[in-house]
């Protein structure tokens, strides 16, 4: 799940060397920290968020298929 959400990642920003995630797990939750650098925050979150919901989406998606549960949190 953390290797998925840091490539996302990657491909959107600028800067890629700056991503980086962290990963706390509760029994079949898994609470995912992206942080980016900060000139590259607006393109992860996008415009009203757009951007943000797409990759929460798709990683609910990643999720669902080995029966677990994830929670994206963008912080700074």
């Amino acid at each position: 799940m953390k290797q998925v959400l840091t490539d996302i990642a990657k491909s959107i920003v600028d800067n890629p060397d700056e991503v980086s995630v962290s990963e706390k797990i509760s029994g079949d939750t898994h609470v995912l920290e992206l942080s980016v650098a900060k000139d590259d925050m607006g393109k992860v979150i996008g415009r009203q968020g757009k951007i943000a919901k797409c990759i929460r989406v798709v990683m609910r998606a990643a999720a669902a298929k080995q029966n677990k549960r994830v929670i994206v949190d963008i912080v700074q």
